[in-house]
């Protein structure tokens, strides 16, 4: 069983048990949340599709922490006039752990 979960602008495939990292969410750690925004699941005999979502289903995250991304370097320069800017971005991400899909 897995399914289409849309949080933070992006969509994930999820499925029971899976560790990912998503969007930062507005969650302390240890919290039991929902993704409310499913889009689609396969439950191996049939797949349901949303329109644009699936009503009724969800599915079940723990927050387990807040981590990090690589570092992105950003460099401006314009040549002749000795014009240059190097700063760093990291994205935050949550780390959340799949409990369970409930379908409607």
């Amino acid at each position: 069983m897995y399914a289409i979960v849309a949080t933070g602008g992006k969509q994930y495939r999820v499925q029971p048990g899976q560790v990912l990292d998503v969007e930062l969410l507005d969650a302390p750690e240890g919290t039991r949340i929902d993704l409310g925004d499913v889009l689609m699941i396969n439950t191996g005999e049939h797949v349901t599709v949303g329109h644009p979502h699936v009503a009724g289903a969800r599915c079940v995250v723990d927050v387990l922490g807040r981590t990090k991304g690589k570092k992105i370097i950003v460099f401006k320069y314009k040549a002749k006039v000795r014009y240059r800017r190097k700063t760093g971005h990291r994205q935050k991400y949550s780390r959340v752990i799949v409990r369970e899909i409930v379908a409607a």
